[in-house]
């Protein structure tokens, strides 16, 4: 099976994963009475996303998680990108011109370029790029594009020089569109998991993804926590659905916006029960995504991002993702350091 080719691809890649692969030995993240910092994309606020210069320095900002995005290559290697189009945070438009294609993925037309289409060999050859217009953009072209083997190794490292364990939050991308062309990420993510011994109760993972049937799947193969993401309120968070959602994942991802609506004019609204309810329905909540810029910020804060991490951590929340884990700290500990 395809999969069992991109195995062996991310096994040459890691090398000899030694048994535990340091994760037993260091006391889990998140025992803090605070909500869990995880690092989107790593420290993408300041790094272009998914580069491992992101997620180290997310790392040493005291984030509790870095969360990689997993798509695949040509071969089945699992890399690190939000979409498997890479033209918006790479230079793959230079580099392969004449790759430009369009496909439908999850029900859409997309032209791009496509990390199937490239071998691992043409992915090392790309370099990352800054995907927010108006964030710094003097690091682009610096950074290649890591395998989540390459992923877990600095996870370890670091992890052992600081003295903590480091957490990874893995969301499979597309999991229908790539399990239909041959190419799952699924299977090769649990397998290398597993080669890492990061598959077991305890390991600082959690593996999460839009998709019901990925979650169900992932949960049921490994022993660490599995996410159900949403985008926004509707039938599946009804009470009903939010303890079927507890009977296969750990928790949910909302959008924020499920949590404190914004109208059309920006504003922030009163906050919904959802939160409440998830817990009522034994599940955790994991909220994202946190920027400071004012175009990601609701007007009625006035520029005050750590304003808006209170009101979520007043409102009970178990984690939060942003794109400045530094900022997220600095709120919990010195904004709004109550304890949950």
């Amino acid at each position: 099976m395809r999969f069992a080719l991109g195995l062996f691809c991310l096994l040459l890649t890691a090398g000899a994963a030694p048994s535990g692969a340091g994760a037993a030995e260091l006391a889990a993240p998140g025992t803090l009475p605070r909500p869990l910092v995880i690092a989107h994309r790593g420290a993408s606020g300041y790094v272009p996303e998914h580069t491992l210069a992101a997620y180290t320095r997310a790392i040493e900002q005291g984030a509790d998680y870095i969360e990689v995005d997993l798509v695949s290559t040509k071969e089945g290697y699992l890399i690190a990108r939000h979409e498997n189009e890479l033209s918006t945070t790479t230079d793959v438009a230079q580099r392969f011109p004449s790759r430009r294609t369009s496909k439908v993925i999850d029900g859409e037309t997309v032209t791009g370029w496509f990390s199937e289409d490239l071998t691992l060999d043409e992915i090392g050859e790309l370099r990352a790029r800054e995907r927010v217009p108006f964030r710094d953009q003097n690091q682009n072209g610096r950074y290649a594009i890591p395998t989540i083997a390459e992923i877990l190794s600095l996870r370890a490292s670091k992890s052992r020089e600081l003295g903590r364990q480091i957490g990874v939050y893995i969301e499979v991308k597309h999991p229908r569109y790539f399990r239909g062309i041959g190419r799952p990420i699924e299977e090769p993510l649990i397998s290398i998991l597993a080669a890492w011994a990061m598959d077991r109760a305890g390991s600082p993972i959690f593996l999460q993804a839009f998709d019901a049937g990925s979650v169900m799947m992932m949960a049921q193969r490994t022993q660490v926590p599995a996410i159900y993401l949403m985008d926004k309120l509707g039938p599946e968070t009804s009470d009903e659905s939010l303890k079927t959602i507890a009977t296969y994942a750990k928790g949910i991802g909302p959008a924020k916006t499920m949590i404190i609506p914004v109208d059309e004019n920006g504003r922030a609204l009163p906050p919904t029960d959802l939160v409440k309810r998830a817990h009522a329905a034994g599940l955790l909540v994991h909220p994202y995504t946190f920027r400071p810029e004012g175009a990601f910020l609701p007007v009625n804060y006035n520029g005050d991002a750590l304003r808006e991490y209170c009101d979520f951590r007043r409102l009970g929340v178990d984690g939060v993702f942003t794109d400045t884990p530094d900022l997220a700290l600095k709120a919990f500990a010195e904004s709004c350091p109550m304890t949950k």
